[in-house]
């Protein structure tokens, strides 16, 4: 198992990680395969999606706040981050990818971020 360590600049983001996992697997000699990744917060997920227009990140962030709004008059969560941990839940911080000739098997214009909700901070992805 290796870990990246991922460091996000704003409350809530997107960060392609795409290229750190595909260098780990390429450290860790994997040819073909599944692989596993996994983030262990409960205010940050993962996900696949478009990495050709950076619209899409910015449109996904804003549904979800628009879906989860950052305060509400029921959260009861001491650490006034409901919303990051409901995103989080909705989002999912596993990914199971198959890996071909060494190569991920993405679609032509998937990448994957990690999702960022109650940043910035520094956060880890576990890769197996």
């Amino acid at each position: 198992m290796k870990t990246i360590t991922v460091e996000t600049s704003a409350h809530a983001q997107m960060v392609d990680i795409t290229r750190n996992v595909a260098e780990v697997l390429a450290e860790m000699g994997v040819e073909d395969g599944i692989v596993t990744i996994f983030t262990p917060h409960t205010t940050c997920g993962l996900t696949i999606n478009e990495n050709t227009d950076p619209h899409v990140t910015h449109d996904v962030l804003k549904q979800l706040d628009e879906l989860v709004p950052w305060r509400q008059p029921f959260y009861l969560h001491k650490e006034g981050n409901s919303a990051a941990h409901i995103k989080a839940s909705m989002i999912g911080s596993t990914l199971t990818l198959i890996v071909e000739w060494g190569a991920l098997r993405l679609g032509r214009w998937q990448g994957i971020y990690l999702c960022e909700f109650d940043g910035p901070r520094t956060r880890s992805v576990y890769v197996k």
